[in-house]
């Protein structure tokens, strides 16, 4: 059994987020109460779905595009020679952090459209704060817009199960996975892969045809000591051999599967000491989030804005939020705050000051100016053409390329077939 020490999980700037920190903990391979699986009492596979093929998703959390080069990733590098791959990356939507990332992954909807634009971000209509740590948040499902894939999955027919996603415990546009577990980072590594196979396993008409399945490695490591770090190296090639290892046992059970691997977002390391924002403007007036900063009234977002604006610096560019730039889909949705603050380098991020160390490694980054937000994308099976090399697309286009494996149709979304197509057979 590996044991993996959890690690410091910052996510300090990440331009919404509050930091996440996690206790030292080890893996135990014994089973508990938040290790069991949620059955819910869905319908079975049709017997016409029950001909269609599977799709794994993997999320390596952190996992920037070029780390199997960086580090050597030799059975992660042998699945994008065999089948597809983004070599120069996929790119994260704005912010680049998990909860909205992985959301937008399962929804092919921005941050803003689907409503969860950060870890921690407040509701100034609701009059409520969304935490990815509070449980009556994350199982609440009228925080969540769009049709997640295993929503998608289950309304034609077919069954699906979560090892782990944000969202994945939540009622989300009438449904939740068939089968799904409650979120427990310490969940041993390889035990989940032996879930994963057991859901193959089952008889055809309860055998999930969406399967999603999380690691945390690479981006805790990346937090706590950096990209360029022995421990992110460890930690990459950790998930290798899992990735290894799941791919073999997916391929004992001679089913028609396909494996696709890819992360919310990159890492990068971050630069000088903390950019406290009281010091610039009068925030006294303003609930925060992270770095997300409500008004009491709009005299007092127009005030701070031009405060901001009186006292540039080039680390960083204050809008009001119907003026951030259009290509970064972040300036419709209240959740997202006003003034809204962008960071123009790998810098740290706060509203007051505190005596908290900023972090080694961050994300959270517009990925135009910060290629190092990319994450890896990887396909490879059945339907997966081998050898095929895929310019870089928007996260938001995965939903429609998972729905075309699956011989679903997918729900109103902002992204397009297009891009992935060539990976098709």
């Amino acid at each position: 059994m590996s044991v993996r020490v959890s690690i410091l999980k910052t996510c300090v700037f990440a331009v919404l987020l509050a930091p996440l920190v996690q206790s030292v903990q080890a893996k135990s391979p014994q089973s508990s109460e938040s290790e069991k699986v949620v059955k819910v009492d869905g319908p079975p596979n049709s017997p016409k779905q029950q001909k269609k093929h599977y799709v794994v998703l993997v999320s390596l959390d952190g996992f920037r595009y070029d780390y199997p080069q960086k580090f050597g990733a030799p059975h992660i590098a042998e699945l994008a020679r065999t089948g597809a791959t983004a070599p120069e990356g996929m790119l994260p939507s704005y912010p680049s952090i998990t909860f909205p990332n992985h959301f937008t992954l399962v929804t092919g909807l921005y941050p803003e459209h689907h409503g969860i634009v950060g870890n921690v971000f407040y509701d100034p209509v609701r009059n409520d704060t969304y935490s990815y740590r509070d449980p009556k948040t994350t199982t609440d499902g009228s925080w969540y817009q769009g049709t997640p894939l295993w929503s998608l999955v289950e309304q034609q027919g077919m069954r699906a199960a979560s090892f782990f996603w944000p969202g994945s415990e939540a009622k989300i546009a009438g449904e939740r996975p068939d089968e799904y577990l409650h979120f427990d980072d310490g969940f041993d590594d390889e035990r989940r892969i032996d879930q994963v196979i057991a859901w193959l396993n089952l008889p055809p008409s309860e055998r999930p045809h969406f399967i999603t399945l999380y690691y945390s490695n690479t981006d805790h490591a990346g937090h706590l000591y950096g990209p360029d770090s022995s421990q992110e190296q460890e930690q990459v090639h950790h998930v290798d051999q899992l990735m290894g290892d799941l791919k073999a046992k997916l391929n004992a059970t001679h089913l028609p599967i396909d494996l696709i691997i890819l992360a919310d977002h990159g890492m990068i390391k971050t630069e000088g000491d903390w950019i406290t924002l009281d010091q610039y403007a009068d925030l006294s007036h303003f609930k925060s989030e992270g770095t997300l900063l409500y008004p009491e009234t709009e005299t007092d977002a127009q005030k701070a804005y031009e405060s901001f604006r009186a006292h540039p610096d080039p680390r960083f560019t204050a809008y009001r939020r119907a003026d951030v730039p259009a290509y970064l889909h972040f300036n419709e949705n209240p959740r997202e705050g006003d003034p809204v603050i962008v960071p123009n380098g790998p810098y740290n991020i706060r509203i007051h000051d505190s005596a908290r160390k900023p972090p080694a490694g961050e994300h959270g980054y517009d990925v135009t100016r910060m290629p190092e937000m990319k994450a890896i994308f990887v396909a490879n099976g059945t339907d997966i053409r081998p050898g095929t090399k895929l310019a870089s697309f928007q996260n938001v286009d995965v939903y429609d390329f998972i729905a075309k494996l699956l011989g679903l149709k997918p729900a109103t979304n902002d992204g397009e077939l297009k891009p992935l197509r060539p990976a098709l057979k």
